[in-house]
């Protein structure tokens, strides 16, 4: 998990240089379109194209725009904020999981969980504290929104995984990228520079090479053992905004993800242990 999000902080910095110079929509589309041929050999070598046509379409289409909404609206943030300030804020992607999954899937949230939610909206607001140069803007709205559309994704790709097959969401979610963000960027489509071809390649490679590790970092973990390593991406932005662009975040930056990240360790700890106590309970009584 620690290497994926490695590779999607290194991702995330391609997509800032390319920010510089492309609208974010088209950065998006881009991002659809150069992963496509390492899907398909993916698919290829694992023999999976059978698994990948029973689906079911309105989710995916949901699915599709919401993937182009969340990456045009994060490239369009992290090209105004530093990665460790953006990933400050989209860390309350798993609160917003908790409260879409009460009405969406049914789940049942504890009071406890209640209170987690709660410091974790106040870990942002700390975070976008109301002064100057700090989150408050369209920058920051942006990361949110497209925060909210991750946790949107990833509550429909829960319930898409009850009938479809794992590589389905992955083509599927990078076919509609491509084709839904090319569609949206045409108007006002720049000329890709042959000088960005190197960052292109990239963003294919970091890409794809985090889908690889994250699905195997959930194949042999426990989702609730592993999910909290995301946080690192914490680590590899501060790395990556130092390396790159010599700046660093403050000190409520700092106590803002902190405030967030506890929270968000808390509700995943917690629900791996009402998982298990669900699981000794069925044992004892079938």
């Amino acid at each position: 998990m620690v290497v994926a999000v490695g590779f999607f902080a290194l991702m995330d910095s391609v997509l800032k240089t390319l920010a510089d110079h492309y609208p974010a929509v088209q950065v998006a589309a881009l991002r659809g379109l150069v992963a496509l041929p390492l899907v398909f050999a993916y698919l290829t070598w694992r023999r999976a194209w059978p698994r990948v046509w029973h689906l079911r379409w309105p989710l995916h289409l949901l699915r599709g725009v919401l993937a182009v909404a969340m990456l045009s609206l994060f490239t369009y943030g992290v090209h105004g904020l530093p990665l460790s300030n953006a990933y400050t804020l989209f860390f309350i992607a798993p609160l917003l999981i908790t409260l879409l999954a009460i009405p969406v899937l049914g789940e049942r949230v504890p009071r406890t969980h209640w209170w987690a939610i709660a410091a974790g909206l106040a870990g942002v607001l700390v975070a976008m504290r109301p002064s100057p140069g700090a989150f408050v803007g369209w920058a920051g709205l942006a990361v949110l929104g497209a925060a909210a559309c991750y946790a949107a994704s990833a509550v429909s790709g829960r319930l898409l995984c009850r009938s479809d097959a794992p590589e389905s969401l992955v083509l599927w979610s990078m076919v509609m990228m491509a084709v839904f963000g090319t569609a949206l960027a045409l108007p006002g489509w720049v000329p890709v520079r042959a000088a960005d071809g190197w960052l292109l390649l990239a963003l294919a490679v970091t890409g794809f090479g985090g889908q690889l590790a994250i699905t195997q970092a959930f194949r042999h973990g426990q989702a609730s053992a592993v999910a909290p390593f995301e946080y690192t991406a914490l680590a590899w932005g501060l790395g990556l905004d130092w390396v790159f662009w010599q700046t660093l975040p403050d000190g409520y930056t700092l106590l803002g993800a902190a405030i967030i990240v506890a929270s968000g360790i808390y509700l995943l700890r917690h629900e791996r242990v009402h998982a298990q106590a669900d699981i000794h309970t069925s044992t004892e009584h079938p």
